[in-house]
């Protein structure tokens, strides 16, 4: 059975808006580095929309990208990508699947037949991920600023307190500091 990882950037007051942090080469390098180590990705229909509106078009060359984004792209592109959606069924980018079923087993179902793993990119996802007891590690990207604003970090909130014990901290030249965290025990 793969482990579900939830990987996100987040600022140091919680944000997890995709238009805040440091988007540079290191960054990307640090998630290209996650998607190897990954058998899939699971996302939201939100994400997955965001995501499709513009990686496929830098795989393809018809984005300009430097060559870290290009990277991220392709691999992304061949990755297994898994969405859940209650509003839509149709996901056309390459390798795409439509995750269905009652969430807990259909999600428990993929670890079950990823030995590689699955990262989960969406916020909201992950907290109803988590609300199951479904998530096994996290791997956040921690960068350096204070947004005051949202979307944040388990922002509907959990049912108790998650303890976790640290894996490794990495801190990254740009200033933001890769943390793996674990369930604990």
């Amino acid at each position: 059975m793969g482990l579900l990882t939830f990987s996100i950037n987040v600022t140091l007051d919680g944000c997890v808006d995709h238009r805040e942090g440091i988007a540079d080469d290191e960054t990307h390098d640090h998630f290209t580095r996650l998607l190897d180590e990954g058998g899939a990705m699971l996302w939201g229909r939100t994400t997955y929309e965001m995501m499709e509106a513009y990686w496929p078009l830098v795989a393809l060359g018809e984005v300009d990208a430097p060559p870290a984004l290009k990277e991220w792209a392709d691999k992304l592109e061949t990755k297994p990508k898994y969405v859940v959606s209650g509003t839509r069924s149709e996901f056309p980018w390459t390798n795409s699947h439509h995750l269905t079923g009652e969430l807990r087993t259909a999600v428990q179902e993929l670890k079950d037949n990823t030995p590689d793993g699955v990262l989960v990119g969406s916020g909201k996802l992950a907290t109803e991920l988590d609300r199951l007891d479904l998530i096994d590690e996290y791997k956040f990207l921690l960068h350096p600023m204070i947004t005051g604003h949202g979307p944040t970090l388990y922002q509907g909130g959990l049912p108790g307190t998650r303890r976790l014990e640290l894996v490794e901290a990495v801190p990254l030249s740009n200033g933001a500091v890769a943390m793996h965290y674990r369930r604990a025990a």
